[in-house]
């Protein structure tokens, strides 16, 4: 079975680091916020070209604490897309928010920008844009409006862990981005966790006390704050894993190029100008996929649909729900092929030929 996710296929490259950074940390007497976190931080800030990084358990709480640090809270409003995730509207909640959707460009599938100011109110505190699938949303008319409309931007890197934008990283254009290290990810975690990065000192600041309760070297809360640390254990492995990224990320763009050159017919999303996409998914688009992935399926290759409800259409989040013609009707066609770096060219090659064989894809 050719799988969408497998975190076994590359445990033999890096079991021996894993069992000693295991040790290490339960012979070093912390558990908590110690020495493995702190070179996690900062080793994380240097691949992503940031000068901070503040290391979470998730990549929910990494929105949420970014959220708070701009003092986002009751009834403020947050302007981001419904083709995404829940998680990052479960933030905007959990902040006390509420998300203003506006719809995505026809090509790209990312935020349409070119809508952003149209939603703008008083209440609006925070553009939130989605790296969705690696790809990029436009960074350079992102900064104008923030600039323009004097509204700072979050970004939402969940998925954009290697994506650039010409010569710099995805989650360095906003006030802060946000990671996510689910075990999917291209940078994934043997569990939860996440991080925040910023150019901001006094930012990466106020994230530490947040994601600590609130507490600046004692046991006294100066602000309201949560549980939000990251345990030493998933920092050590998320170093190993960093340390390989480069390499790994390079299998998977490989992957990602044979799709491109193999199925050139084929509908997928436009990758936008300047934009090198880290293709944590491999988007296609089908009119018939259901049939599609059946087909693949009964050919030993899994797929996925990244997202088949947009989050504005789900019960949890109606009464925010608006017409996004463009995000509905993409929620319909969008279908992921395996790209992960545990492939082989092989096996991608397999899935081009089972693709190419389908008449009514």
């Amino acid at each position: 079975m050719i799988r969408m996710f497998d975190y076994q296929a590359l445990l033999p490259e890096i079991r021996d680091d894993m069992d000693q950074a295991f040790h290490r940390v339960l012979d070093s007497g912390r558990l908590i916020l110690g020495p493995e976190t702190e070179a996690f931080e900062r080793e994380f800030a240097a691949a992503t070209g940031a000068r901070y990084a503040v290391a979470v358990t998730s990549g929910t709480m990494a929105l949420y604490v970014a959220l708070k640090a701009l003092d986002i809270g009751q009834d403020d409003e947050v302007i981001t897309v419904a083709n995404t995730c829940s998680p990052t509207i479960a933030a905007i909640r959990m902040a006390g928010a509420h998300p203003v959707f506006v719809d995505v460009d026809s090509d790209t599938l990312m935020m349409d920008t070119g809508a952003v100011s149209e939603k703008v109110t008083a209440r609006t505190r925070c553009i939130l844009p989605v790296h969705l699938w690696g790809s990029f949303v436009d960074a350079s008319e992102l900064n104008r409006l923030s600039s323009d409309l004097g509204i700072p931007v979050v970004e939402d890197c969940a998925q954009a862990m290697g994506t650039r934008y010409a010569d710099r990283q995805a989650g360095t254009f906003g006030a802060m981005g946000c990671f996510s290290f689910y075990p999917t990810k291209n940078l994934g975690a043997y569990g939860d966790g996440g991080a925040v990065v910023t150019n901001d000192s006094a930012l990466a600041a106020k994230l530490r006390l947040i994601r600590m309760y609130g507490y600046d070297g004692s046991a006294v809360s100066e602000i309201a704050g949560v549980n939000a640390r990251i345990n030493e254990l998933q920092a050590a492995f998320l170093r190993i894993k960093l340390e390989k990224f480069p390499n790994w990320q390079n299998r998977r763009l490989a992957n990602a190029e044979i799709y491109n050159k193999r199925l050139a017919g084929i509908a997928r999303p436009k990758v936008p100008d300047h934009v090198v996409h880290s293709y944590h998914q491999y988007v296609v688009l089908s009119e018939n996929r259901e049939s599609v992935m059946s087909n693949l399926l009964q050919n030993g290759v899994e797929s996925g649909i990244h997202y088949p409800v947009p989050v504005h259409r789900m019960p949890a989040y109606n009464e925010f729900c608006v017409p996004l013609p463009t995000t509905e009707s993409a929620a319909t066609k969008v279908l992921s092929l395996p790209v992960h770096e545990g492939l082989v060219p092989e096996q991608i090659e397999t899935v081009c030929r089972q693709i190419l064989k389908i008449s009514d894809f």
